[in-house]
């Protein structure tokens, strides 16, 4: 845990036999190994990790893709629980009904546990399980270093602004960790949703109070920027992310309907933050801005800025997130595997 709090990079080995995973009509048994990157990664109440693949769309090695255009946002927890939610990409949302469905039979894949699935026939399925690997490895690489750190006021503490921008310019990567992002996804809560557009604490999309049915666990999340842009004038620092899945966090984590979504984030060291947000089921964006209460910036070895991470409250509004940047080794020192953390 205490790398996924520095916001590590992970990535997942695992081996599996290619007609029991990938096309079970094969009779290719040979064994495939896949090694897969996490580029959104939780800490649930400072004790609980997990990946998601942002990145992945459908893919069927070593023929090509997929049938159909979508991304495959599959997320692990810690204790090896999987989950997967898929978003098309190819035509008009689909009308299917949303909530509990039925389980897939995948008689033909009995490695494949099904726990749960999540509205069929819609634009954007999901469910829970979990697949016993032949081999199941976490590969991790923690060597981020924070520069900065700060309150959703924009007040420092700790790094700097200055140390921020020197590695910066001298094009590290920035990850940055934002605290209580997804407190607006509280179940029973009206969250991100097309026809339901209300913010929590005083955003300006705000139509009225947002009930919440419970707090939700602390958590923050890691994602990795791409530009970033320094005005120096105003002395202000802002970085586009890039694509964060969000889910409602627990311990384990599931993706459930109406539990999720997807979309970029434009995090700024004023505590300000912008949000560009789809709606999976309808295929709706919606755009939304706020203030973050803290923030932050890490330097490790020359290289690349990673992180910005936050606090929220019980209920933290969207104008209340405290967050923190980190910048990653120079590309020349950072050569070789990832460290391996776990073998199951």
């Amino acid at each position: 845990m205490t790398q996924s709090g520095r916001g590590a990079d992970l990535r997942i080995l695992t081996e599996f036999v290619y007609n029991e995973h990938v096309d079970t009509r094969s009779q290719n048994a040979e064994l495939v190994r896949e090694v897969s990157d996490f580029r959104v990664t939780y800490l649930v109440e400072d004790r609980w990790a997990v990946g998601i693949m942002s990145l992945r769309m459908p893919i069927e090695p070593p023929e090509g893709f997929g049938p159909r255009a979508s991304m495959s946002f599959f997320m692990y927890n810690q204790d090896g629980q999987q989950a997967i939610a898929r978003p098309y990409l190819d035509g008009p949302p689909a009308a299917g009904e949303r909530g509990p469905s039925p389980l897939d039979g995948h008689s033909d894949m009995p490695k494949y546990h099904q726990l749960d699935n999540w509205d069929a026939g819609t634009n954007a399925p999901s469910g829970n399980f979990i697949y016993d690997f032949n081999l199941f490895r976490y590969l991790v690489r923690d060597d981020w270093e924070e520069v900065l750190s700060h309150t959703a006021e924009g007040e420092v503490v700790s790094g700097s602004l200055e140390s921020l921008c020197e590695a910066f310019t001298q094009g590290r990567e920035l990850k940055v960790g934002i605290r209580g992002l997804c407190a607006d996804m509280a179940e029973g809560g009206k969250g991100d949703r097309s026809n339901l557009p209300e913010r929590p604490g005083g955003c300006f999309a705000q139509i009225g109070p947002v009930p919440f049915s419970a707090p939700l666990p602390d958590h923050t999340v890691f994602v990795q920027t791409g530009p970033g842009y320094h005005c120096t004038d105003r002395k202000l620092f802002s970085a586009g992310c890039q694509p964060v899945v969000r889910v409602r966090p627990g311990i384990p984590m599931r993706y459930t309907s109406g539990g999720w979504d997807f979309g970029w984030l434009m995090p700024r060291t004023d505590g300000f933050i912008a949000r560009w947000l789809c709606d999976p089921i309808s295929s709706a964006f919606i755009r939304a801005t706020a203030a973050m209460p803290s923030a932050g910036s890490y330097d490790s070895l020359p290289g690349r800025i990673r992180r910005v991470r936050g606090t929220g409250n019980e209920v933290p509004p969207l104008s209340r997130v405290r967050s923190a940047v980190c910048a990653s080794p120079n590309p020349t020192l950072r050569k070789g595997a990832h460290d391996v953390e776990e073998n199951g």
